[in-house]
């Protein structure tokens, strides 16, 4: 069935906005402009979404309390991105802000089995990530890190953990990381 002027008129008049009389009645916009345009309408101001409700479109909650990602992923790691006003932010960093109203620090990782889940309550920030094995590592006897690597480096600043409590410094790790891969860059 085709729609006739008077079906997008009618429309129009009801407040419908260009986009959704093309996608519900399956018309060209700019026929639809042009039947706005003589009727004397003014267009229909979007509202935007914030950035928590356009994530909350592209999710879907699943059992177990996790929420899959329905739109958009990183090209390579198949991370969890969404586009906001001309910025790209991963989903999960989203779903942080919601549970706890500030910023990530570091990455946002899911700390449950699900893949790339987002729900909120299952993701965390570096230090928060941090927290779990430097309590272990008290409660199983360990003592406080040093303050200073063996390099010298502020273990305040740059001191992490191991699952295991086992602090290390994470300067001196993504050194070597970076040496290695030199190394095997130049073929070494």
């Amino acid at each position: 069935m085709n729609a006739s002027d008077n079906d997008i008129a009618a429309r129009l008049q009801a407040g419908a906005s260009n986009g959704a009389i093309v996608r519900e009645l399956r018309v060209d916009k700019p026929r639809v402009a042009r039947i706005r345009r003589e009727l004397g309408l003014p267009n229909v101001q979007q509202q935007p979404l914030t950035l928590e409700e356009k994530w909350a479109t592209k999710t879907r909650k699943i059992d177990g309390g996790h929420v899959h990602w329905t739109g958009s992923r990183g090209s390579s790691s198949g991370t969890p991105v969404l586009a906001y006003r001309g910025t790209l932010v991963t989903a999960a960093s989203v779903a942080f802000r919601i549970r706890t109203g500030r910023e990530p620090v570091g990455y946002v990782l899911p700390e449950c089995d699900y893949h790339h889940c987002v729900a909120p309550d299952h993701v965390e920030d570096e230090p928060g990530r941090q927290k779990t094995p430097e309590q272990l590592r008290y409660l199983t006897g360990g003592t406080a890190p040093p303050e200073r690597c063996a390099h010298g480096h502020d273990q305040a600043v740059h001191g992490k953990f191991q699952e295991d409590g086992t602090s290390y410094c994470g300067l001196c790790t993504a050194a070597r990381k970076a040496a290695a891969r030199a190394r095997e860059t130049a073929g070494v």
